[in-house]
């Protein structure tokens, strides 16, 4: 398909079908990438829950396990600027399809393996290079192509997918690891990723020009672009520019801290913890989960928020509410579930992801039409946070004996992290709103 354009772009149907609407096939976009987002979800559910019993069988060290954990977090943050430059490159069912595939296979081998740099390897390099190319990218990169208005309710409806998908799996999974092992567990997670790669390559469409409708809202019909080739080189260029900033290298250091008290942290030694204080596996892992489900709540009520106040503030604010709790959590540990830990879980959720908003306005107001390339820099050091945290959590499991000591050296940097978001300047974007 060519995009030479003169009057009338060679792409550009005619007649009828030029101002046809497409509403029916970008919500059809949506609800695949909705679907898939839930299915992919199981690989983030449970590395969680293969700590002890991996732990157990192999007699493999808390820190080990958690070094192949951590592989897969920093390859997921790292891939993640450039997984968007793949799509407009190769297309996005392309690479979400063989996505999906590689972390299906990573999944599946960790049945067969014996030793643990194959778990590095399968777990770590192949799940985690699988996630990192269509995760973060593929929610944004539908909602931009497919839709001009609404994409602010779209993006968070894509947005809580993950949580939603952790919400189904996570009770799931750990019943199947109490009841039938591990391995039926990881077959789970390969199975799931496999069973929505036809939903992909058969119902979703690269472009709204493919099937020859106009995006959602838009007033004219949009001809599909060239295949971009400069895009990663493009990401490469703005990190560098971004990089002489003080703003970037503060927004940087406190979503690192985001990522590790929470992807890091919670995500992967909160069972392991509870499990250490006599409480099911089951039981954690849907406390865990319902995280999941005020996890969105948190993530509206914030973009509300920063339409309203100052996003600095907001920062400081979700990031000491966080230590403090985090500081609170070993006291609340226990063999059964009770009031205080469910007060912490419904806190802890409602503030989960609630810096996102926050952060990304601060983007906008230092970097403007760059801000969406500098915001996936600062997301990878979220996650390189949390693979930093996801080792050295499980290396102070094995060292100490217990988490006591992750959960107050966490709390202690939240406490960093709101006081290095008071000290961010106002970006330019800021004044001139204010103006």
């Amino acid at each position: 398909m060519t995009t030479t354009q003169t009057s009338e772009p060679l792409d550009t149907p005619t007649g009828a079908a030029a101002g046809r609407p497409g509403s029916r096939w970008a919500w059809a976009a949506a609800a695949v990438t909705f679907v898939t987002i839930i299915g992919a979800a199981a690989f983030a559910s449970l590395p969680g829950l293969l700590i002890e019993p991996l732990h157990t069988e192999f007699h493999w060290s808390r820190g080990t396990i958690g070094f192949a954990v951590s592989v897969n977090l920093a390859l997921y943050g790292l891939t993640a600027p450039f997984a968007a430059a793949l799509m407009d490159r190769f297309g996005i069912r392309k690479v979400v399809a063989v996505a999906l595939s590689v972390i299906a296979l990573g999944s599946l081998l960790t049945v067969w393996m014996t030793a643990a740099w194959q778990l590095v390897l399968f777990w770590g390099v192949l799940v985690g290079l699988g996630s990192g190319s269509m995760a973060l990218a593929f929610a944004a990169t539908v909602t931009n192509r497919w839709f001009v208005a609404r994409r602010g309710l779209v993006t968070g409806i894509l947005t809580a997918a993950g949580a939603s998908g952790q919400l189904v799996f996570l009770p799931l999974l750990s019943w199947i690891v109490e009841k039938h092992d591990w391995r039926p567990a990881a077959v789970t997670v390969a199975l799931s990723a496999l069973a929505v790669v036809p939903f992909v390559w058969l119902l979703l469409r690269d472009h709204p020009a493919d099937v020859g409708v106009r995006p959602y809202g838009a007033e004219a019909f949009v001809p599909k672009p060239a295949p971009v080739t400069g895009a990663a080189r493009r990401a490469v260029t703005v990190l560098l520019k971004a990089a002489r900033t003080g703003p970037f290298w503060l927004l940087a250091g406190t979503f690192a801290i985001c990522g590790a008290s929470t992807n890091g942290l919670v995500k992967t030694h909160f069972v392991p913890a509870a499990h250490d204080h006599g409480m099911p596996v089951t039981a954690a892992a849907s406390l865990l989960a319902v995280i999941g489900v005020f996890d969105v709540a948190g993530t509206i009520a914030s973009g509300w928020f920063t339409d309203r106040f100052e996003a600095r503030r907001l920062l400081a604010v979700y990031y000491a509410l966080r230590g403090v709790s985090l500081i609170f959590l070993p006291m609340l540990l226990a063999p059964s579930v009770h009031p205080p830990m469910l007060f912490f879980i419904v806190f802890y959720g409602l503030d989960w992801v609630a810096t996102v908003p926050p952060t990304i306005a601060l983007c906008r107001e230092h970097y403007g039409e760059d801000s969406a390339i500098v915001f996936g820099w600062v997301l990878a050091s979220h996650q390189v946070g949390a693979a930093v945290v996801a080792f050295l959590g499980g290396v102070a499991r094995d060292v100490f004996g217990s988490y006591d000591v992750v959960w107050y050296a966490s709390g202690g940097l939240c406490a960093a992290a709101a006081l290095m978001a008071l000290v961010i300047r106002r970006g330019a974007g800021a004044r001139v709103a204010a103006a």
